[in-house]
């Protein structure tokens, strides 16, 4: 099975906001900071997310994205999904093609795979995440040093 970074960042970054849904819109920059994801790719990941109606953005000042409907209701399948990544464990990518353009021997035991980790991410939500201790754990270390960046920012500004 290939998920690429385009899937992982998705997850990540749908759990940022999931993690400080609550807080209003969060920007993208925000997310990047906390998550070291570029911007620029961040924005290629929503734009996906938002057509597929997973996100909702928020335009101007104190703007940024928030989720579409409750964590608990937003599966991780889903969004790796948005963003046009398949879990498919099979060499043809389920085409059947796998070997001299036909099935191979073993075909049917990775299309079986695919299902099984496809079944097991749509049975997970971003809110079943965010009650996990780890998760809450990792969550409350960035929004700390996201702080302390804050702070030093704001006093490196004031003695200018």
């Amino acid at each position: 099975m290939r998920l690429t970074t385009k899937g992982r960042y998705a997850v990540t970054a749908m759990l940022d906001l999931a993690l400080r849904q609550n807080q209003g819109p969060i920007s993208l920059a925000e997310i990047s900071e906390r998550q070291g994801i570029s911007l620029s790719y961040l924005e290629q990941l929503f734009t996906r997310l938002r057509r597929s109606e997973l996100v909702k953005s928020t335009r101007g000042p104190g703007g940024g994205y928030t989720l579409s409907r409750p964590a608990d209701e937003i599966a991780v399948a889903e969004v790796i999904t948005a963003v046009d990544e398949k879990v498919d464990s099979t060499r043809c990518g389920g085409l059947g093609n796998c070997q001299d353009d036909e099935r191979c021997l073993t075909h049917d035991l990775w299309m079986d795979l695919s299902e099984q980790i496809y079944q097991f991410l749509d049975s997970i939500t971003l809110g079943t995440l965010v009650t996990r201790e780890g998760v809450r754990k990792v969550a409350e270390r960035q929004g700390d040093k996201q702080s302390r960046r804050v702070k030093l920012d704001e006093k490196i500004t004031a003695e200018i």
